[in-house]
């Protein structure tokens, strides 16, 4: 039987004392950009520059940070219609990711996708999905055709990983089972985030499902499972590095179960009334981007400073991406019935 397994702390701490200073600031800097961008949205969705339901990512960060930026270029990511960030870490620019919240030509899906249907051809970003679930299957699909390649095609490029994200509430959902089914079957190098962040919309996770601990679910297939801290972002990037390392070696998919909390409302018109204040309180005390600042001090690998000219940086690049967005074109009417490749 394949293991189920929490990360052993004792192997945990010499994987965080081996990152180096240059990538704990390129993790400390993904996750930066993804909070500030997701606070600018708040900003615009209530000035009127956004429309429809526009869902962020706040406190989720080291999720996507820390399995994003383990995988390569070619590798691909599908997501959930909590995208923005997920888009960002893999590399889609943030100019066109504001600019398709505003419903620009410039977006990275034209405009015609917004907030829940984030896209990129370019950086191997299979979308957002509206609807929960959706983009399992998408990305059971992504691996399956690496697999493909490699193995009928005779492509002798490394085999690309798939990562799939979802919540917790889409674990109870008969897409997640089939998938997990078919993956282990066919031994796909795929990797399936769960992204529990004890909510779905407004059920309490331990309240809607049999099985709380979703990690152990994937035992039924015989998939290695492995539970993470979904607030520290080391920890998601170990558990990361091992699952893809299985993947490319041909040892198939690796579940991942990632505890973590939206610091918001499930979406921006949610009034956010149904978690008490408590426990909202106990879980903003773990906030990833806090955390790691307080590795870098702790460990005098750089001062206070130097964070807080990442920061501006920051902000520079989102003022950037909001100044782009507005002034960026209407998509015309000519162009509304075309296909785009984007």
């Amino acid at each position: 039987m394949v293991q189920q397994v929490r990360l052993p702390l004792t192997a945990l701490n010499e994987y965080k004392a081996s990152i180096s200073r240059t990538q704990l600031l390129t993790l400390y800097r993904d996750m930066c950009l993804g909070r500030a961008f997701e606070d600018m949205c708040a900003q615009m969705y209530y000035k009127g520059k956004m429309f429809g339901f526009v869902h962020l990512y706040n406190g989720q960060e080291a999720v996507s940070t820390g399995v994003i930026k383990a995988l390569n270029s070619t590798d691909y990511v599908c997501s959930t219609y909590r995208d923005h960030v997920h888009a960002l870490s893999k590399g889609v620019p943030a100019r066109n990711i504001m600019a398709e919240l505003f419903g620009k030509e410039t977006g990275c899906s034209k405009g015609r996708g917004g907030s829940m249907h984030i896209f990129s051809n370019q950086h191997n970003f299979l979308g957002g999905f509206a609807f929960i679930a959706e983009g399992i299957p998408v990305a059971l699909g992504a691996s399956f055709q690496s697999i493909y390649s490699q193995q009928v095609l005779g492509m002798e490029s490394d085999l690309p990983v798939t990562v799939a994200f979802f919540g917790d509430g889409t674990t109870n959902n008969g897409q997640f089972f089939e998938c997990l089914n078919m993956a282990v079957l066919w031994k796909l190098p795929i990797i399936f985030v769960v992204e529990n962040n004890q909510w779905a919309i407004g059920m309490a996770h331990h309240r809607s499902t049999a099985k709380p601990e979703i990690y152990q679910k994937a035992e039924i297939f015989g998939m290695l499972a492995l539970e993470v801290d979904g607030m520290d972002v080391l920890a998601v990037r170990y558990a990361t590095e091992k699952a893809i390392q299985r993947a490319r070696s041909g040892e198939g998919p690796t579940l991942i179960e990632a505890l973590t909390y939206r610091f918001r409302g499930h979406s921006l018109a949610d009034p956010d009334e149904l978690r008490s204040l408590e426990e909202k309180k106990a879980w903003l005390a773990k906030d990833p981007i806090v955390r790691l600042e307080n590795h870098f001090i702790s460990n005098q690998l750089v001062d206070q400073s130097y964070l807080s000219e990442i920061h501006s940086n920051v902000e520079e690049e989102i003022k950037f991406a909001v100044d782009f967005a507005i002034a960026s074109p209407e998509p015309t009417e000519s162009n509304l019935k075309k296909i785009f490749i984007c």
